[in-house]
């Protein structure tokens, strides 16, 4: 396909909205988007598929701006093909409540598939995209009915390159023979610090041929549009690997600071844009001009996506005559529906039954519910024998050309990739079509906190099962044992932390994890057994925090979760029959769902008028919200058996009780006890 004018022309368009946009907010980056938009053009108006006027569109070409900061070139392409940003949203760049933000955010904007700015993470969210393709590819197309059948497309720059959680899942999309993943390494040799060569001097291509990726380079990024597209073509070819192509292009391409780190972060000054605007053609007086040619051009594409779709539409309805099941189980998951009575999977128990650790109640969780809900797909960052992740039967997810298992398998072998598997996890999230889990111990979640921050502010439903989840999972020590993790992940906006403390509320903790569909979900699992406990049902847990032990008259509430929650109840017995003192129990496995109950119902768990007792093997810090008192861990663990550690630090039924007493005893003589749950003002949510 030849190249005219009107290409060049599109081609100025978007770099001269980069620079009006940046320019009229004050603020942006208008290099990245001046330097890429020719293979922006290429791509949108030569290669990709997509409909505008449906974004969500299953077999849509997904398109991933890992570095985000170079927005504008996203939102100029958005607005050129018809998706709903209008010429004043880009006028309203980097403007409060716009839907053109600072960096991409997938809520935000129709058009954007993953939330980036923080580098390394779009690419790895590519990798994601790509995943779930493949998987879905595998489990739902048939012979003639290629109905998943998109590809990946990303956009990244050096600082992407840099970051080390881009290494880590370009290692595994290379071993997972991803050919349906193409990224476009914008190599401008320009960082915020200025040129490359002062930090990064790696050879590139040879390290992405080393992870198993197809390289291939275009020397001339800012003219050679044949190039670019024969490039982008070629890649295609190549089914058994993913594909980088190295472009060279320059930075702010065309105005008077090209080629230099000026241009990164810095709108362009005034008389910078006059000429900007001369030499390509346009009146330097106007801003925000699109020749109509330009919509001309990119609406025709848009039309072609948007009868692909329609086509695909036929297909589908052809699909569904020969293979019904499968047509309404994909239809199913489209509509973000989960299989009908699937929580009826729910393991549930008894104080009967024997005592079991939570990542053992986990991975039953996981062997009822398998088949119940077959969208269901993850797996463990190397520790699957101690994450228990993984179902019995389970199929791994592998190119078949490894003999290791297929596609349409379930069950993902991260690596030793905490990070790299977080935002893998986001951008299979984001395809549509899965729900992504992970397992790792809750300390090495840290290690992924980047990733579970876009996690929640993308709104995607991804399920962290972080075993070993305190001081009791004993000898590997203080390297191993949280202690802020909790407190970190509750600080997050938008993300569930779950601390179950038997089999009902593990169950419960999933429960609401599946059924939530823009929260992430962080399940802390313990390694040591755990008793199932009397009072404790699914109903109850569900609501983040709930009366396991009432007691009328009582003196203290103890309030806990997880593994210390068996401790306080052992604890009443302790302060009845020893101190005389009556104690009610509440077990609050989810801080954040507790929250949005009604704030009577939180009174009736935490009331007025009594004194309250926190306990938990980890930081105190956020507990003031819920009781009075905090019994926790504000120093790191120490290497041991687990009971002995408990009991150096005594969270035994004696030392709860030994400060509870205290507690009773301090504010005994305190009139009208306020519940810490009644504030001024409660919580924005």
């Amino acid at each position: 396909m030849g190249f005219s004018d009107v290409d060049q022309l599109a081609i100025n368009t978007i770099r001269i909205l980069a620079a009006d946009a940046t320019f009229k907010a004050n603020s942006g980056h208008p290099g990245a988007p001046m330097g890429m938009a020719p293979a922006a053009h290429v791509l949108f108006n030569k290669i990709m598929r997509f409909n505008p006027k449906n974004p969500k569109w299953v077999n849509r070409d997904r398109f991933v701006l890992s570095n985000g900061h170079g927005c504008m070139l996203q939102y100029a392409l958005l607005h050129l093909y018809g998706y709903d940003v209008s010429i004043d949203d880009l006028k309203a760049f980097r403007t409060v409540d716009s839907i053109t933000p600072g960096h991409p955010e997938a809520h935000d904007t129709p058009g954007v598939e993953v939330t980036t700015g923080p580098l390394g993470q779009g690419i790895s969210n590519a990798v994601g995209l790509a995943i779930a393709q493949a998987h879905t590819a595998a489990v739902f197309n048939k012979p003639g009915f290629d109905l998943i059948d998109n590809y990946t497309y990303c956009f990244l720059g050096d600082g992407c390159l840099m970051e080390g959680v881009s290494a880590e899942a370009c290692s595994l999309a290379g071993h997972l023979q991803l050919g349906n993943l193409i990224a476009v390494w914008d190599d401008n040799h320009i960082t915020i610090d200025g040129d490359t060569n002062q930090a990064f001097t790696e050879d590139v291509l040879k390290r992405y041929e080393s992870y198993g990726w197809h390289v291939l380079t275009v020397e001339d990024g800012d003219h050679d549009l044949a190039g670019i597209e024969a490039a982008i073509k070629k890649a295609q070819e190549v089914k058994d690997k993913p594909t980088l192509i190295q472009l060279k292009t320059t930075i702010g391409f065309g105005s008077k600071q090209q080629g230099t780190h000026g241009v990164h972060g810095s709108p362009l000054k005034a008389d910078d844009i006059k000429q900007l605007k001369e030499k390509f053609g346009f009146n330097p007086e106007q801003s925000f001009v699109v020749p109509q040619e330009v919509y001309d051009i990119c609406h025709k594409a848009a039309a072609a996506g948007a009868a692909a779709e329609e086509e695909w539409n036929k297909l589908f309805a052809k699909y569904g005559e020969q293979y019904k099941a499968e047509h309404d189980e994909l239809a199913r998951r489209l509509r973000g529906d989960l299989p009908e009575g699937w929580e009826k999977h729910l393991p549930t128990y008894t104080p009967a039954d024997a005592a079991v650790a939570s990542r053992k109640l986990s991975e039953t969780v996981l062997n009822k519910i398998f088949e119940a809900v077959p969208e269901l797909v993850g797996g463990s960052a190397d520790l699957t024998g101690s994450n228990l992740t993984r179902w019995k039967g389970a199929i791994d997810f592998q190119p078949p050309a490894t003999g290791l298992g297929t596609y349409a398998g379930r069950y993902i072998r991260f690596g030793v990739r905490e990070h790299g598997m977080g935002a893998i996890l986001n951008g299979m999230a984001a395809y549509g079509t899965v729900i992504p889990y992970g397992g790792t111990f809750l300390n090495f979640v840290s290690y992924a906190a980047g990733a579970v921050r876009l996690s929640a502010l993308s709104r995607v439903r991804v399920i962290w099962v972080a075993t070993h989840d305190s001081i009791g999972l004993g000898e590997d020590g203080p390297t191993h044992q949280p202690i802020e993790t909790l407190t970190h992940f509750r600080a997050l906006p938008n993300c569930m932390v779950w601390r179950p403390a038997d089999g009902n509320e593990t169950s419960a903790a999933y429960y609401v994890a599946l059924v939530s569909k823009h929260t992430p979900s962080i399940l802390a699992l313990s390694r040591q057994n755990l008793p199932q406990l009397e009072g404790s049902v699914i109903d109850k847990a569900i609501k983040g925090g709930y009366v396991i032990h009432e007691q009328e008259g009582a003196d203290i509430t103890l309030v806990s979760t997880g593994s210390e929650v068996c401790i306080c109840i052992d604890a009443v017995k302790v302060l009845a029959e020893k101190h005389n003192i009556k104690a009610r129990v509440v077990s609050m496995p989810c801080f954040e769902v507790f929250d949005t109950q009604p704030k009577e119902y939180q009174l009736s768990v935490l009331p007025d008028g009594i004194p309250s007792l926190s306990v938990e093997v980890m930081s105190t810090m956020g507990w003031e919200r819920y009781t009075h008192e905090q019994f926790g861990l504000n120093r790191f663990g120490v290497s041991g058996a687990y009971k002995d550690i408990y009991k150096k630090f005594e969270f035994t039924p004696e030392g709860v009780a030994k400060r509870a007493v205290a507690t009773v005893n301090f504010w005994k003589n305190v009139p009208n006890i306020r519940s810490p749950i009644n504030r001024a003002f409660q919580q924005i949510l």
